[in-house]
């Protein structure tokens, strides 16, 4: 069966190179453009995981991650940080809220593609 990723990014350029790497790995892929949509896409949607980036209009990554974490549905489905940040305490903050793991942009496709297999086993 085809694993789902849901990719929340505010960058369309971002989201494209996800949606080409995970799609050439075989993954569906649903996108979203903040926090708040991609709430909002969680309430149609059922993914195996989530990437997230951290810096967003409306609502970041962090509020994203937390209302996610709140609904009993998506509680355990991992979530990885995909972001310019590589502070420690933001990388904290983010595993606070509930996030798996964390990949620095920019990213190298075969290492995404290979983290999400680790989290999606």
């Amino acid at each position: 069966m085809t694993k789902t990723v849901l990719t929340v990014d505010d960058s369309r350029t971002m989201r494209d190179m996800l949606m080409l790497a995970l799609k050439d790995a075989g993954y569906r892929v649903v996108q979203a453009e903040d926090g708040i949509h991609g709430l909002e896409v969680l309430q149609a949607e059922r993914p195996d995981i989530v990437i997230t980036d951290i810096n967003m209009p409306r609502m970041d990554g962090f509020g994203f991650i937390e209302g996610m974490r709140a609904d009993p549905n998506h509680k355990a489905t991992p979530v990885l940080v995909l972001t310019t940040e590589s502070d420690a305490a933001k990388k904290q903050r983010a595993r606070d809220a509930g996030a798996t793991g964390w990949i620095v942009k920019p990213f190298d496709p075969a290492k995404l593609v290979d983290a999400v297999r680790r989290v999606a086993a």
